[in-house]
């Protein structure tokens, strides 16, 4: 899955995106209102974290350009300003949710997989599909069988992304947009290594491939 994160206190965004990083996400981020603005309506991110005490334009009035433009992605404020009234403020501008400095980095990562899984309309704690379970802290899948199998960073990200989009046919440029940050060398080609690498970890026929329109991870 694939975060904007704005915040511009850069020693924080390094520990942060590092974190995140770690945890599973590709991470793009900014450290100003205008910048996060323009990536937020041109990207395909999954969420956004979002500072309110931005350089060149505050954080609500990026959210609220984002809403009067149809983004619908899950935004998360993580901001020093908690007081209850501002908190209303955000989710008034169309905040998903709010989180105050200081915290802790596994509260906030509590709190995007559960926007992310809401996002996608599956509101259980751990994301199971067609028997896998996947356990987000230890980058791990189970199988039918009780196997569990450790993966990749890379491996981690696209089966997660298949598993929270059950039955819809995927492009390769769809999943790397979605699998990678904006720094990375986005060779759509290289998907294909990843799904052979996750079939043959979990089986042949856990993802399907669509000729000329990508692949689909359907829900039996």
């Amino acid at each position: 899955m694939r975060l904007l994160l704005v915040e511009d206190d850069a020693s924080l965004a390094g520990r942060l995106r590092q974190d995140l990083q770690a945890a599973g996400y590709a991470v793009d981020h900014c450290d100003n209102g205008i910048d996060a603005e323009h990536l937020g309506l041109e990207e395909p991110y999954d969420a956004v974290i979002l500072d309110l005490g931005l350089p060149g334009r505050s954080g609500l009035e990026v959210l609220g350009r984002w809403r009067r433009e149809g983004l619908d992605t899950p935004v998360l404020i993580l901001t020093a300003r908690d007081a209850w009234h501002e908190k209303v403020e955000g989710f008034q501008a169309g905040a998903d949710d709010y989180l105050g400095k200081p915290f802790h980095v596994e509260e906030l990562q509590a709190r995007l997989s559960a926007l992310l899984r809401r996002a996608s309309g599956r509101a259980a704690a751990q994301l199971s599909v067609n028997g896998l379970s996947l356990d987000e802290a230890t980058q791990t899948v189970t199988t039918p069988d009780g196997a569990t199998h450790a993966l990749t960073g890379t491996e981690f990200r696209l089966l997660r992304y298949f598993m929270l989009h059950p039955d819809h046919i995927l492009s390769k440029t769809e999943l790397t947009e979605h699998v990678y940050d904006y720094d990375s060398d986005k060779d759509s080609n290289v998907i294909e290594v990843y799904v052979r690498r996750l079939r043959s970890k979990l089986g042949a026929d856990l993802i399907e491939t669509r000729r000329g329109q990508g692949y689909c991870f359907p829900a039996r």
